[in-house]
Parts: C-alpha cells; sequence; structure tokens
C-alpha cells in the first residue's frame, strides 16, 4: 500500500481551508485518511500552517510519500531538513 502525505480541502466555496495528511494514495483527495497531521489556510495574511512535527517525522521514516506542496510547506517549517539529518545519523 502506498502512503501520501497531502492536502485534503475543507471549507466552503472561494474560501479554502485545507488539512495536511497521511492518506493512501488510491483514495480521493477529500476521501478517507489515515491520520490527520496539520492544517494550512492560505486566505489569512500571513499564510497559517500548523503541522504536528513529530507525527511528520514519524510517516517520512515509515516510507510516506509527500505530494510536491507538502513537501515545499516541509522545507519552509524544517522538516525535511530534520529527516534528511535523521536519516544520515543512521
Amino acid at each position: 500500500m502506498a502512503v501520501k502525505i497531502r492536502m485534503k480541502r475543507m471549507g466552503s466555496k472561494r474560501n479554502p481551508f485545507y488539512r495536511i495528511v497521511v492518506a493512501d494514495s488510491r483514495s480521493p483527495r477529500d476521501g478517507r485518511s489515515i491520520e490527520q497531521i496539520g492544517t494550512y489556510n492560505p486566505v489569512v495574511q500571513p499564510v497559517e500552517v500548523k503541522i504536528d512535527e513529530e507525527k511528520a517525522l514519524h510517516w517520512l521514516s515509515k516510507g510516506a510519500q509527500p505530494s510536491d506542496t507538502i513537501r515545499n510547506l516541509f522545507s519552509k517549517q524544517g522538516i525535511m531538513k530534520k529527516f534528511h539529518d535523521q536519516k544520515n545519523e543512521k
């Protein structure tokens, strides 16, 4: 089973709000997810990003693949750097 870290769209029309979730790659975008690890709100200024770093690192270490957008968010938060440092220690 391929697991991905991606965004699930919530909110109303023209007012998007996203949950950062871990989901099976075969499930639909807004379908069933395994676990929620954060939120992303692009509407407010400044953009609001909340990510549970421990859960993100846990799923990355288990082999979950982040989508391109999530990879960029993780890089800005410093999570990808911590993951690569943690991976190189072993």
